[in-house]
């Protein structure tokens, strides 16, 4: 188990370390963010002294240098833009940022697993085959266009809800459900396959001849062994829920870290866009680990020193 958990540690580095490159670079090649940060009509020394005081005058080698030596201090320097500390910028949105995407994996596991599970169950017939367009609705809306109809619908039309910010509750109801859609129709469809997969083995059979109802082979049994493919999914879709949260706290003035990833891009802030990368990765990465050593608690069967 140690041997099997250290590899995929020095997996989950390497993986991160890979992001915070890209990111890097992309961003450094995106422009210089000088002529965002000087006032309007500015001299060409005034533009070149804020250049070197930036450190954006040194070669590209030289600055990712300086960023990996700050980072293994555990400093993320101030932001370009705010002149705050990049990591209480970010702090302050994280806690929104989880708690949409909390809100939206309820969604989805609330709606999804229920539903794989009828489909799988009433396989073939008319309630299958109604679910199955409840699940493809889901699936082929746009985040962005999912959002828009609620906001239209229950905010504006039925005035049921708020329309914007995270004063309240209610604000968290439309954005989670607008992010968790998508990963509902996931869950579904992965539930669906893996219990019609349970479905067909010998000892559903040999259950239901000792008596047992399908309801109750169905709870005791074949749920357990078909929940292993959806812990995977569930810890893949968190870092996707934190991707998407991008276009929903957009569009519902959520917050989060989405939004200042979005105001952080625009405005070159680098420093910034940097630390979201990091916060994102290490836990999209930390959730697949997490994944892995839920398997063997599941099934006992899956070893984690193969």
């Amino acid at each position: 188990m140690i041997r099997h958990l250290a590899g995929r540690l020095g997996q989950a580095l390497i993986a991160t370390f890979g992001v915070l490159t890209i990111v890097f670079f992309i961003m450094r090649l995106s422009g210089d963010p000088t002529l965002l940060l000087v006032p309007e009509g500015a001299t060409a020394e005034q533009i070149a002294a804020l250049s070197h005081a930036l450190g954006f005058d040194r070669s590209l080698l030289v600055q990712y240098g300086a960023y990996l030596f700050d980072l293994s201090r555990l400093d993320l320097r101030e932001s370009l833009v705010q002149r705050a500390g990049v990591a209480g910028i970010v702090a302050e949105r994280i806690p929104y940022t989880v708690a949409l995407a909390a809100g939206a994996l309820l969604v989805a596991l609330g709606i999804g697993i229920p539903t794989g599970v009828v489909m799988a169950v009433w396989h073939g017939g008319v309630v299958e085959r109604a679910l199955a367009g409840f699940v493809l609705t889901g699936q082929s809306l746009p985040t962005f266009w999912s959002g828009i109809l609620l906001i239209l619908l229950f905010g504006v039309a039925l005035g049921w809800l708020p329309t914007s910010g995270a004063d309240s509750l209610q604000s968290l109801i439309m954005p989670s459900i607008a992010l968790g859609a998508l990963t509902m129709s996931t869950f579904a469809r992965m539930t669906r396959i893996a219990v019609l997969d349970e479905l067909s083995h010998d000892y559903v059979m040999a259950a239901r001849a000792r008596g047992l109802s399908l309801r109750a082979a169905v709870l005791r049994h074949v749920l357990r062994n078909a929940s292993i493919p959806v812990v995977t999914i569930a810890a893949l879709e968190v870092g996707n829920l934190l991707a998407g949260a991008v276009i929903v706290e957009t569009v519902f003035a959520w917050p989060g870290i989405g939004q200042l990833a979005i105001q952080s891009i625009a405005a070159r802030d680098f420093l910034v866009v940097q630390a979201i990368a990091l916060f994102v990765s290490t836990v999209y990465i930390g959730m697949n680990l997490l994944a892995d050593i839920a398997y063997a608690v599941i099934d006992p069967r899956i070893r984690l020193e193969r």
